[in-house]
């Protein structure tokens, strides 16, 4: 198990080395290396794969779990003195962390793994690279539905009055409800429809009778979904639903007829980060088919690396949209400003 706390590992480590004083008897004690990535995922990494990292590097894993924005805000602030060796984030989030200099450029000659990935997967000449493809959809209560939605207009039915949760614009999954609320209002399709912002607000606002919550924490909603005191939410992604349907809960993931998304997730070095060797070999083995395969067995994402198959019963990438996230990127703050103003 990966406590959250900083804290309490180095505690854990100074107790450790008091009691084995006698350097000669002991074994050298593990690199330690700090990952900052989503706290959606912290079940799945502390589980399932954190353990053979840390076993087969021979480090110790410290794992800030938070949104995107929050890992960029801290990198930002550390700039000068980095903590966070490798970070996590979405893709329109690397955009602004690539343009101020906080990653820094990767190679195979030290990563053999990013030669190996699937089109596409790597971006800016290597300042960040995508290590899985979650997909989504709309989450929703298999004990309060007994068929699953059908469309994004679902959210918006009257009879779904205080059942519905989307997340709030500062989490990237955010952006989904709002493209397809510009979708619903202009009928253009996603392609066209992603530049309506204005039409976007103004079909979003009209949910707000049908909203029990806006979250900025994922656990937190999917608790809400499994208790049954929300019946849907927008914009989910599988990496957050299936996982909990694989554990017995009573949720599922739709992915509407008027269409799904793709949600690439990158991984990248921070520059000047500690721990810049260990960072190499974390970010080759995130990237490898071995992880790979327990990310997509145990978190529901499609893999990226070309050795790793693709598990049964996963959409086809092709059929889910990936909108512009420069331009998502370029307007972002300003929108996540107009949500705090119209949202609430």
């Amino acid at each position: 198990m990966h406590p959250f706390s900083r804290r309490s590992l180095l505690k854990t480590g100074a107790a450790f080395a008091a009691t084995f004083a006698a350097p000669s008897l002991v074994r050298a004690a593990p690199k330690e290396i700090v990952i900052g990535g989503p706290a959606g995922a912290a079940k799945y990494f502390n589980a399932d794969l954190f353990p053979v990292l840390e076993k087969k590097l021979d480090c110790k894993v410290l794992y800030e779990g938070t949104n995107s924005l929050t890992n960029l805000q801290k990198m930002q602030a550390d700039k000068a003195s980095p903590k966070i060796s490798v970070v996590i984030m979405d893709d329109p989030v690397m955009l602004p962390a690539a343009a101020e200099g906080l990653i820094t450029k990767m190679s195979s000659s030290s990563i053999a793994n990013l030669g190996r990935l699937v089109d596409g997967a790597v971006h800016q000449d290597g300042l960040w690279a995508n290590y899985q493809k979650p997909w989504a959809g709309i989450a929703y209560s298999s004990k309060r539905m007994k068929t699953a939605p059908v469309s994004w207009a679902d959210l918006w039915d009257a009879k779904y009055e205080s059942k519905i949760i989307v997340p709030s614009l500062s989490n990237t999954e955010g952006f989904w409800t709002l493209l397809a609320a510009a979708h619903l209002e202009t009928g253009k399709p996603y392609k066209e429809a992603q530049y309506d912002i204005d039409a976007a607000f103004k079909k979003v606002k009209s949910l707000k009778a049908n909203l029990l919550n806006v979250y900025t924490n994922a656990p937190q909603a999917i608790n809400l979904l499994e208790q049954g005191e929300a019946w849907m939410i927008g914009g989910q992604f599988s990496a957050y639903t299936l996982i909990r349907k694989a554990d017995g809960s009573p949720v599922d993931l739709a992915i509407p007829a008027d269409g799904g998304f793709a949600m690439p997730s990158g991984i990248a070095k921070v520059t000047n980060g500690p721990a810049g060797d260990v960072a190499d070999a974390v970010i080759d083995f995130f990237l490898s088919p071995e992880a790979q395969t327990i990310l997509a067995d145990k978190a529901f994402v499609a893999p990226t690396n070309q050795g790793t198959p693709r598990p049964a019963g996963f959409p086809d990438p092709a059929q889910l949209f990936a909108p512009d996230w420069a331009f998502f990127a370029k307007n972002r703050a300003g929108w996540v400003d107009r949500w705090s103003k119209e949202m609430t």
